[in-house]
């Protein structure tokens, strides 16, 4: 078998596990969350009206201003979040203050809605702060029912992820990503 059709064969495979991954999602039992309440630049707002009228809601855990591989997917989130937000409302969530991620953002071209958990216990319970002041990156999904909120899904973000193109389309170069790192400025 050459090159090309084993390239089409795994192509298939990560289809095929896509699929399953999403078929496992839809049937695991969701986990009951409480109504956190986190701090923006307004005021608070509680995890319940992130939803606004909407049933379901994506929440990427984002490390903050710090990390420059969280603005990295926050980068490639803001190109496609009219189009997440069309199907359910997006939001980003870090442990800086509501001013840092306003300047952040707006220093960025940020278009999308962020909201502090500084003060609340919504990263340790989310599994995003195994240790006080330690986060990692991820995505969470919830659902809003008549008994409250139900966490759907979750995953860690990381280079390889399937949700930053840019580890991918290095794959395809001849040495890979070859040590590259993110960086605030180029």
């Amino acid at each position: 078998m050459d090159s090309k059709q084993q390239l089409q064969e795994i192509e298939e495979e990560i289809s095929a596990l896509q699929q399953r991954r999403r078929e496992v999602i839809a049937s695991a039992p969701r986990e009951s969350v409480p109504d956190y309440t986190f701090s923006t630049e307004e005021g608070e707002v509680k995890l319940s009206e992130l939803f606004g009228d909407a049933g379901d809601l994506i929440v990427v855990h984002n490390m903050g201003r710090s990390c420059s591989y969280c603005t990295l997917w926050a980068d490639g989130f803001n190109g496609v979040v009219q189009h997440l937000n069309d199907r359910a409302p997006f939001v980003v969530v870090s442990p800086d203050p509501p001013s840092v991620q306003k300047q952040f953002a707006s220093s960025r071209g940020w278009t999308f809605r962020m909201v502090s958990c500084e003060g609340t216990d919504f990263a340790k319970d989310m599994g995003v702060e195994p240790e006080p002041g330690s986060y990692w990156p991820g995505i969470s999904t919830f659902r809003k029912t008549g008994d409250g909120i139900e966490r759907v899904a979750f995953t860690f973000l990381g280079p390889g992820d399937p949700f930053c193109s840019v580890w991918h389309i290095f794959d395809m170069l001849a040495e890979g990503a070859a040590g590259w790192q993110p960086k605030f400025d180029y």
